[in-house]
């Protein structure tokens, strides 16, 4: 039983990582696409998109570090 709930936390640990990088891409990209869009330009979608590659860098980093120094408390 210790083995399948190990590797439901090493899926659960996955896809909150997953999750936690691709959300401010795409919703950075569609910002940048309704802007785009809407001024009738080409650049913003680019720039939102590598905006919200950065973001999601930080909010794994955050995770991972969150992550690391919890595992040490147990």
């Amino acid at each position: 039983m210790d083995s399948k709930h190990n590797n439901f936390k090493i899926l659960t640990f996955v896809t909150q990582f997953a999750i936690s990088m691709l959300v401010p891409i795409f919703m950075c990209s569609f910002a940048g696409y309704y802007i785009d869009n809407y001024f009738g330009t080409q650049i913003w979608f680019v720039i939102f998109f590598f905006v919200g590659a950065i973001a999601g860098g930080r909010n794994v980093y955050l995770l991972a570090k969150k992550t690391y120094s919890n595992s040490g408390d147990s």
